[in-house]
């Protein structure tokens, strides 16, 4: 999951009063798991980010899980603005690469640092893992009807290109992308990002089998000469 901390410091005057609060408390939460790590991070913490008293939060948010509920609730709205955007551009792949690069590359590295810890959290936490896998589930179907609908585009569609399968695969390249980041931040993301998207464009055109069922020819990988 991402903060889309900008995004709501535009909207913010447009909000009312008590969704005002709810951003400022979410935004307070993504800085405080940050600065802090999830599992270190209290309520009080998030409390005094915030600028109230934690007897206000809690009259929004009853807990952690439910602070972490409301960020991926804000993301998935963002998500599905975002992949409404790419549908409706008249060429899908360039739209679907500029938004790679976004949430990708050109996102502050505390965003991949966030993701991080949701994940680490999620493996020992029954609800976070419920949240993340609910999330997961929501951008594999946003990404695989995405290159559907680019198949359905080209002028020769290649029948072995499974989209759930090239989904499936683009998150986990995705998912590597943003623990490099969290781990390393001087990470190169640019000439990864631009393999990815090559390995998808060829999955989508047929040239790659993203199910990996298909055995590679001789020809793209000869033998090493003797």
């Amino acid at each position: 999951m991402s903060s889309q901390a900008s995004r709501s410091d535009a909207s913010r005057s447009r909000l009312d009063p008590a969704e005002e609060r709810r951003t400022r408390i979410l935004d307070a939460a993504e800085a405080c798991f940050v600065r802090h790590g999830f599992h270190r991070a209290t309520m009080h913490d998030v409390a005094v980010e915030a600028g109230m008293s934690p007897g206000n939060l809690y009259r929004y948010f009853p807990s952690k899980d439910a602070i972490v509920a409301g960020l991926a609730e804000r993301d998935r709205a963002a998500v599905a603005d975002d992949f409404s955007g790419i549908e409706s551009a008249p060429d899908l792949m360039p739209a679907f690469a500029a938004l790679a690069r976004r949430h990708l590359a050109e996102a502050p590295a505390e965003k991949a640092v966030l993701c991080v810890e949701m994940w680490a959290e999620a493996t020992r936490n029954p609800a976070m893992a419920a949240i993340c896998r609910d999330f997961e589930r929501e951008i594999s179907s946003r990404l695989s009807g995405l290159y559907r609908q680019a198949q359905g585009r080209l002028a020769a569609p290649a029948p072995g290109a499974d989209p759930e399968a090239l989904a499936r695969l683009a998150m986990v390249m995705a998912d590597g992308i943003m623990v490099r980041r969290a781990l390393s931040p001087d990470f190169a993301t640019g000439p990864v990002i631009d393999a990815m998207l090559a390995l998808i464009g060829a999955a989508l055109e047929g040239r790659f089998d993203p199910t990996g069922t298909e055995p590679v020819s001789a020809s793209t990988h000869p033998e090493p000469a003797r």
